[in-house]
């Protein structure tokens, strides 16, 4: 765990980057800085592994003092990943991510087998290897920092901006990728970014900044979007906070229907029974092919290529309810489709009894599973009704 203590930052000319900041960070999570440029979010995090040395406060690890602790040797316990990873350019991939290894004594081929066995845990192929650092897309480099980080297995890993200099989708897969290593190695990750969308999606705990470097307000995501704790923190989170709390309710308890739900073989009998404007077309395995009017559809022989777009599908107990009522925008009929783990039709359900479940769950201020666990990707799972 790390422990700041009142610790300041103030430079030369009087200016304070950080001002008597006190933060318990707890290990094996994610704890995000995020605020405003000039708050002193990369200042902070600089501090954790003394880049910049605090003026005043102290700052702990586990309860020692870290002024105590040789610089160097306290740099190498740390990994540390930065906006367009930081690459030595001359060094190949497998030897970029031996680097701390390499300098705290391994041997060389325990360097590179350790180097090796990293590409593939953050999904980096190995014939890339033998590449330059030149030779890979941005999202392939930053990968490879974050491997580099993470070659020595120090408990600690500081990211200052690591995915911000990427596409949106690409950006997307470095965040999932890194819930995915966190999940499995459980280290303690203090992550800087201005994106309030992405400290959300990460965060076990979110620490919000103000300008002048003073904390704002410090919750797990879920509180934050329900109980921003003043103007400067509402503002920040922006108008949609409310759309965005929808991450932290489970959808596991939506009500879903299959009476809308035929096959692309369906009969005569089984296109006539439901009285609904629209139907959903599966094809032989159950999988979704889009929506029809049932007067537009052919008993045996229906004509897959006039079929309205379902928009995409969402999976009851493993999605929240935020990603049902997307599903519903993007439908053309208003109805979201819910799939199983194999991507088969489960149901389908409506924007109205969405918005029910929505107004159900704020009356019994249930956030599932999820607020319990402080982060958006643990969404309660459970069993899914199935219903007319």
């Amino acid at each position: 765990m790390i422990r700041m203590e009142s610790v300041t930052k103030r430079y030369p000319d009087g200016t304070v980057a950080v001002d008597r900041l006190s933060l318990e960070i707890p290990d094996r999570s994610i704890t995000v800085l995020v605020g405003p440029s000039g708050c002193g979010k990369t200042t902070t995090l600089r501090m954790i592994n003394r880049m910049v040395e605090p003026t005043e406060g102290t700052i702990l690890l586990d309860g020692a003092d870290l002024q105590q602790q040789p610089v160097t040797t306290l740099r190498r316990s740390m990994g540390y990943v930065i906006q367009n990873a930081g690459l030595f350019q001359h060094r190949t991939i497998i030897d970029n991510i031996a680097t701390v290894p390499r300098m705290i004594g391994w041997g060389k081929q325990k360097s590179r087998e350790r180097a090796a066995e990293l590409m593939e845990r953050v999904g980096l192929d190995a014939s890339l290897g033998k590449r330059y650092p030149y030779q890979l897309s941005g999202g392939q480099q930053q990968r490879v920092g974050v491997a580099r980080a993470l070659a020595a297995d120090p408990p600690v890993l500081l990211m200052d901006e690591p995915f911000s200099a990427v596409d949106p989708v690409v950006r997307k897969g470095l965040q999932d990728e890194l819930l995915r290593i966190q999940e499995e190695l459980g280290k303690t990750i203090v992550f800087v970014t201005h994106d309030i969308d992405e400290a959300i999606k990460l965060g076990t705990m979110v620490a919000v900044m103000r300008t002048g470097g003073r904390l704002a307000q410090f919750a797990p995501p879920a509180e934050l979007l329900s109980n921003p704790a003043d103007d400067f923190v509402e503002d920040f989170l922006g108008a949609d906070r409310g759309i965005r709390r929808l991450s932290f309710f489970p959808s596991a308890g939506l009500e879903l229907t299959s009476d809308r739900v035929v096959g692309v073989d369906a009969t005569t009998e089984q296109l006539a029974a439901p009285d609904a404007p629209y139907l959903l077309v599966t094809d032989a395995e159950g999988r979704p092919l889009g929506w029809a009017e049932p007067r537009d559809l052919t008993a045996g022989d229906i004509a897959v290529e006039g079929l309205l777009s379902y928009g995409r599908p969402f999976v009851p107990g493993t999605d929240s309810l935020r990603a049902a009522l997307d599903c519903a925008v993007l439908s053309p009929t208003g109805w979201a489709v819910a799939v199983d783990a194999d991507g088969r039709v489960a149901g389908v359900v409506s924007q109205q009894t969405i918005g029910e479940a929505i107004r159900t769950a704020h009356g019994a201020g249930d956030t599932g599973d999820a607020q319990a666990d402080d982060a958006p990707r643990a969404e309660s799972a459970g069993v899914t009704k199935v219903g007319p």
